[in-house]
């Protein structure tokens, strides 16, 4: 690996949100261009990706869009999700299956409550070898002092059990942000894996207060949290590998209070540590983007519905009045954008902390083999096997990326990096 110049075999980004509509349009190209050859897609979509042929539908969308990325399709733990569905998912080849406990992050209404129900799907799911992907908190629960800021460590206990409960099943603690988390995944059978994001490899909790595009679900913990996580990664620890969660908002949807002083008819300053102020939009054009924003909504609920949920009535868990009631009284939307440059933010941070040398296996190497995903030699391209060269440059990250009636901030806008990709 030369000092000014490196070659990366087939980097797999094994946890990103790719979206619907207007928005899919956008960034489904910007996987390609961020370095990523393979993408495990999540399925938390509006509705949420239960049945085997709403995934394969999805894929196809995404196959239009970016032909060069060999995709990976999951579905939502659900109770459309049974042991039947899961052998005909196996057989179309459907790698995973993610749980998102009720409510606690985007499109995770329809969530679990309970893991007991589903020992029925997770034998089956052994049995065919297909991931188990865990969305690893709890919700808030005030009497018993759970909040964000400890989910995940209340979390952990559940993972345990499970990998008692099947220890043949591949399992993956998504984006971990702890060291409790880090020392449990170590701890248990090389059957657990772990994800873990680039930003969670930068940001802490005193980052995310005053700064909406680095609120996300899990939220940042603290130093000592980071620490363990650039130790981890450092280590070239086989069970750990590269989850980007990166998951596009709206800007509207990252910054609530910009949609309310728009219908207001007022204006709003907003400034950052990170470069955005220049990219608060004059009032009437906040307002032509609130209305593109909600008729945006609207119509890609309605087409996802007709594509993936043929033959389905309504979903439990989803509800128009509910995404009207969430239009009209915003919150700050969870999420971090890295998609179109994560391989040179990857090489970036893996550079700062001492690590650079792990970085093939962190973003392909580990999570191929933990998969079980080796090179597609379809999707090669020139004889090269989707190799990704980087080389040292001064590739500064936009404040802004616009699309198609959807803008969306991506992280580190305005910030330099010190690599960028060159083939």
């Amino acid at each position: 690996m030369g000092q000014d110049e490196i070659y990366i075999q087939a980097p797999a980004d094994f946890h990103v949100h790719v979206r619907q509509g207007e928005m899919m349009e956008l960034v489904v190209p910007h996987v390609y261009a961020g370095g990523i050859r393979t993408a495990y897609v999540m399925p938390n979509t509006i509705p949420p990706i239960t049945t085997t042929q709403a995934a394969l539908n999805y894929r196809e969308q995404l196959e239009k869009l970016a032909p060069e990325v060999e995709w990976l399709m999951t579905l939502y733990l659900h109770p459309d999700v049974t042991p039947e569905e899961i052998r005909k998912a196996s057989k179309a080849g459907i790698k995973g299956v993610k749980s998102y406990p009720k409510g606690v992050t985007t499109n995770s209404g329809s969530g679990i409550e309970s893991y007991d129900v589903y020992y029925p799907v997770f034998k089956v799911m052994e049995e065919e070898n297909m991931v188990l992907n865990l969305h690893g908190e709890v919700p808030s629960d005030p009497e018993k002092n759970i909040s964000t800021l400890n989910s995940e460590k209340h979390f952990l206990s559940h993972l345990i059990k499970l990998s008692q409960d099947f220890p043949s099943l591949r399992i993956v603690l998504e984006h971990a942000t702890t060291s409790e988390a880090v020392s449990t995944v170590l701890s248990l059978p090389s059957t657990i894996g772990c994800s873990i994001t680039a930003h969670h490899l930068f940001l802490t909790i005193d980052d995310v207060a005053p700064q909406p595009f680095h609120f996300c679900k899990p939220i940042a913990k603290e130093p000592v949290d980071r620490k363990a996580l650039r130790d981890v990664v450092k280590s070239g620890n086989e069970k750990f590998f590269l989850g980007s969660d990166s998951a596009p908002h709206p800007l509207l949807a990252k910054i609530p209070a910009l949609a309310f002083a728009s219908r207001l008819n007022t204006t709003l300053d907003v400034s950052s540590n990170m470069e955005v102020s220049s990219i608060i939009p004059t009032t009437s054009s906040r307002h032509k983007s609130v209305r593109n924003e909600k008729n945006i909504e609207k119509k890609d609920i309605r087409v996802v519905r007709e594509e993936n949920n043929q033959g389905h009535g309504e979903h439990d868990g989803f509800k128009e009045e509910e995404e009207e009631e969430r239009r009209e009284h915003p919150s700050c939307a969870a999420g971090v954008y890295t998609s179109k440059y994560l391989i040179p933010v990857v090489a970036t941070l893996l550079e700062s902390f001492g690590a650079l040398d792990q970085l093939e296996k962190f973003v392909s190497l580990n999570g191929r083999k933990f998969y079980e995903v080796p090179i597609n030699e379809e999707k090669s391209l020139n004889g090269n096997h989707n190799e990704v060269k980087l080389k040292r440059s001064e590739l500064k990250v936009p404040s802004m990326i616009k699309g198609n009636n959807v803008e969306v901030i991506p992280f580190w806008a305005g910030k330099q990096l010190s690599w960028e990709i060159v083939s």
